[in-house]
């Protein structure tokens, strides 16, 4: 058995008696894992609320046989300010809940999961309007499928490969990205899309979290929503297992 030193971001907890929480951690190093925060429910425990769902630590784990143990915890950022905005929270949700479904254990990809969860969070937290919320999450959305290998193609027809330029064409949903309008005579996918919008998306997957591009500053609510659920559906294709958060969102839209 051995200690490990890791950061964490908490994606959600559940209770394992009176006084003990089985947390779930997405970690920089090495994945999913799962800690047991002994005491935590405890007034007086010394780990207390840094073992809340979207707060990040740097955890010492334990490392049992069959669960980890959370030794020592040391809160890195705890996104206040999301926990006083309903939007903030419910789309830092959506995220976290992102990276707990497709997220693995020793995850190769374990140090870009962990950045763009964390940067998506803090640009979440820091955020003045819900269109810059939603500029996070729609940014957060492109990068991960990219990383998990579902990258969207936007630039070349998936029929043909030939360039789109400005023209309007389709998305296909199955096929991971855009159609022509010639293909699509066949294909008949019924979702158009627009070649600003195109551009739109294409900008939001290169563009770090903390860069402001024209794109952003012209970007409009209605334009993020629709990328949103786009975005959303795309996602949702590539996993059996239910979005729980989205029900909230879309309650709330």
């Amino acid at each position: 058995m051995e200690n490990v030193l890791t950061d964490v971001i908490n994606l959600k907890s559940y209770n394992l008696s009176e006084a003990d929480k089985i947390v779930v951690m997405y970690s920089k190093e090495h994945g999913i894992v799962r800690g047991v925060a002994k005491g935590a429910k405890k007034l007086k425990s010394k780990l207390g609320a840094g073992m809340d769902s979207l707060v990040a630590n740097k955890v010492m784990l334990y490392k049992g046989r069959n669960m980890d143990t959370i030794c020592q915890s040391e809160t890195i950022n705890s996104f206040r300010e999301t926990r006083k905005n309903f939007d903030k929270l419910m789309y830092s949700s959506y995220v976290s809940e992102i990276v707990s479904i497709f997220g693995v254990e020793d995850d190769p990809s374990s140090k870009d999961v962990y950045e763009i969860l964390y940067k998506a969070l803090e640009k979440i937290e820091k955020s003045s309007s819900k269109k810059d919320v939603m500029l996070a999450v729609i940014k957060f959305q492109l990068k991960m499928m990219l990383i998990c290998g579902f990258g969207l193609e936007f630039d070349t027809c998936l029929c043909c490969r030939e360039q789109i330029l400005d023209e309007d064409m389709y998305f296909s949903i199955q096929m991971g990205g855009v159609v022509c309008k010639d293909c699509n005579k066949d294909l008949k996918v019924n979702l158009k899309l627009q070649h600003k919008m195109r551009d739109f998306l294409q900008a939001m997957m290169q563009f770090d979290f903390n860069y402001e591009s024209e794109y952003d500053k012209k970007a409009t609510d209605k334009v993020c929503d629709v990328c949103f659920d786009l975005l959303n559906k795309y996602i949702q294709s590539h996993t059996n297992k239910k979005i729980k958060s989205i029900s909230v969102i879309s309650e709330n839209v």
